[in-house]
């Protein structure tokens, strides 16, 4: 269990993750998963930790930001897999509303048409819903879920949520060249995505290492195209995020700590790295003797470089 960051976030500010989940139980193994293909297939709820030692570890953590100086916007449930895989989910966020930050989950909506996930994630204050497709093939393709799931099931889960939830609610698209950037997937996934009236709709496209190095985003062209097409069907709630989120990391002075507990769930970019060993006036032997280990990997995604911590590495140190 990893309590990482704050990392930068276009939707929540400076967000404090957690990673609820062991690496990688999840009910899907999305093509564009920039961690890599999903080793354990699972939509059979479990407990993984202890939400006390959640609450300890993430209350540890808080303490430190504050007598530093940086500020917290969301503790954000984000996962090696799927959060809503942990049946103490909705216990977990309400021991975190006893720390001062709003809460989030980032979810994939898989298991939405359970009605104890619901009630889970009803006690966030923003919860994120991903939508890639609405048609089964177009779905499988993007999402490769796990055989027992129903997409039916799931799109009705989430009007059911989006019906009967009070708090923020934002659905994620991401956009796969040659997958579900057609004119046809697109107007029908606005179509549904209109009826569920969150408060944004958020278009992604990858913007690191993807699970299959085939994965590209969009051209510009047809990045406009749907843009304006889910703006026609759905309003002014629409964005397109096209780009690398911020960079401002929070790192202590146990920087090989900060790396990997970070690169668990996100990514980092060569140059964010190259910075931050300047500032501290450390050498990339540091990571290269991660890599060498085998303990990071670097991958190269639309001319940028990346390291990520390596899938059995994770949850350990």
């Amino acid at each position: 269990m990893e309590v990482f960051g704050p990392v930068p976030s276009r939707r929540l500010g400076q967000s404090l993750g957690i990673n609820n989940i062991p690496p990688k139980f999840c009910s899907y193994s999305c093509i564009y998963c920039q961690l890599g293909r999903t080793d354990k297939m699972k939509i059979e709820r479990a407990g993984f930790y202890r939400p006390m030692d959640i609450l300890k570890k993430t209350g540890a953590k808080m303490d430190e930001l504050v007598a530093a100086g940086e500020k917290v916007d969301y503790i954000t449930f984000v996962a090696d897999g799927e959060p809503t895989l942990d049946e103490n989910l909705g216990l977990e966020i309400e021991l975190m509303r006893s720390l001062g930050p709003k809460t989030a989950v980032i979810s994939n909506a898989s298991l939405i048409w359970m009605d104890r996930v619901k009630e889970d994630l009803s006690k966030a204050d923003w919860v994120s819903l991903k939508v890639d497709a609405v048609d089964e093939d177009t779905w499988r393709s993007a999402d490769r879920p796990h055989g027992q799931l129903d997409l039916s099931k799931i799109l009705e889960g989430i009007k059911d949520f989006a019906a009967g939830y009070k708090g923020t609610l934002v659905t994620e698209t991401m956009l796969v060249k040659g997958v579900n950037d057609n004119q046809e997937t697109i107007l029908r996934t606005a179509d549904y995505l209109a009826g569920i009236k969150s408060s944004m709709t958020y278009l992604l496209v990858p913007s690191r290492p993807p699970s299959e190095g085939w994965v590209e985003r969009p051209d510009m062209d047809s990045l406009k195209r749907i843009y304006a097409a889910m703006t026609q069907k759905i309003g002014p709630t629409v964005e397109l995020i096209g780009g690398d989120e911020g960079d401002s990391f929070f790192f202590t002075d146990d920087i090989v700590k900060d790396i990997l507990s970070i690169t668990s769930v996100h990514p980092i970019r060569e140059d964010v790295i190259d910075r931050l060993l300047a500032e501290r006036g450390c050498s990339w032997d540091t990571i290269k003797r991660l890599v060498q280990q085998g303990v990071l990997q670097q991958f190269d995604y639309e001319n940028k470089r990346f390291y990520v911590r390596k899938v059995g590495e994770r949850g350990k140190g």
